[in-house]
């Protein structure tokens, strides 16, 4: 698995792209800056790794957007020891991201063949999570709440009500909201029974998947 001096040169090319694109926050842009996204890849996209693209992996789910990942990263406001419950593991491209802004992350993926190759993958280049755990994201990770931080990384067609439930006071939840295009949504609990809700531009997600399989 080799990350060369190139593929270091090209990430920071990325981060330029990030920011003139309005991305702020030196930290999601130093974060971008180090994770080796080409080795979240299949090797025939190898050579367009550090565009700013999305592109597919395995179990017809995609590596997100890098973008992307900054915006809704950016969102989180996600500090030190924040635990953060991440809904849709995929590649683990997002998760190396959060692990390296110092947050201990819950990440839950419902597709089997991806649960099993992230989770071995994870560990290998250096991105240890505090759980990985194959189940149904709508039902959020109860046994381990509340979360500081939850961000949902596929479209959800509505709020799934225990993800709500799971952030703690002061918390934030990212998710893009929507059927065949996404409004990217934040929720911040102000109290037991309020949130604060803003909309924050249009995106397009794989859809999020109910149940395991």
């Amino acid at each position: 698995m080799i990350d060369s001096y190139k593929h270091k040169g090209l990430r920071q090319k990325l981060v330029e792209v990030l920011t003139k694109k309005g991305i702020k926050d030196e930290l999601v842009l130093e974060a971008i800056g180090k994770v080796p996204r080409h080795l979240f890849m299949d090797s025939s996209f190898l050579d367009h790794a550090y565009q700013d693209k999305a592109f597919p992996i395995a179990a017809n789910q995609t590596i997100s957007q890098p973008y992307t990942v900054a915006f809704q990263t950016e969102l989180l406001e996600v500090e030190a020891q924040h635990k953060v419950l991440e809904i849709g593991t995929g590649s683990g491209y997002q998760t190396a991201v959060l692990c390296l802004l110092g947050a201990e992350v819950y990440s839950i993926e419902r597709q089997l063949e991806l649960f099993k190759k992230t989770s071995l993958f994870l560990p290998k280049i250096g991105y240890v999570a505090k759980r990985l755990i194959f189940g149904d994201g709508y039902q959020g990770l109860k046994e381990d709440a509340p979360f500081d931080r939850i961000i949902v990384t596929a479209g959800a067609p509505f709020v799934p009500k225990p993800l709500l439930a799971q952030l703690k006071i002061g918390g934030r939840l990212v998710i893009p909201i929507g059927e065949k295009e996404q409004v990217m949504t934040l929720f911040v609990r102000t109290s037991s029974k309020n949130f604060e809700k803003h909309e924050l531009g249009h995106f397009k997600f794989v859809p999020m998947l109910e149940n395991k399989s």
